[in-house]
């Protein structure tokens, strides 16, 4: 467990992050359908946002934490390393769109 609060928010951050990616996923199942561009459909886009949000400050948050606060949570770890890879999935999509 966390022992900073940098290290909770970390964490809150990445739970955060899922329970959008949960809520996209729910609006995919109920129908709702994406199209040419990004806003094109509001009611993806805004949880997809939040969920990019979420992940980095998540990223930066834990680092921080790591880094000055020195916090060794496993959890904060975890929170970490699941925005470093929301980090790199988004600047690949902003670097190479298809």
């Amino acid at each position: 467990m966390p022992k900073t609060k940098l290290g909770k928010w970390s964490v809150g951050l990445i739970i955060v992050f899922f329970l959008l990616l949960g809520i996209f996923f729910l609006l995919v199942k109920s129908g709702q359908r994406g199209g040419m561009g990004f806003f094109d459909n509001l009611w993806l886009a805004i949880p997809g946002l939040g969920e990019a949000f979420c992940g980095i400050a998540g990223f930066f948050t834990g680092i921080v934490a790591i880094v000055k606060e020195k916090e060794r949570g496993l959890l904060v770890f975890a929170s970490t390393a699941i925005g470093a890879f929301v980090l790199w999935f988004v600047s690949m999509e902003i670097l190479f769109p298809h």
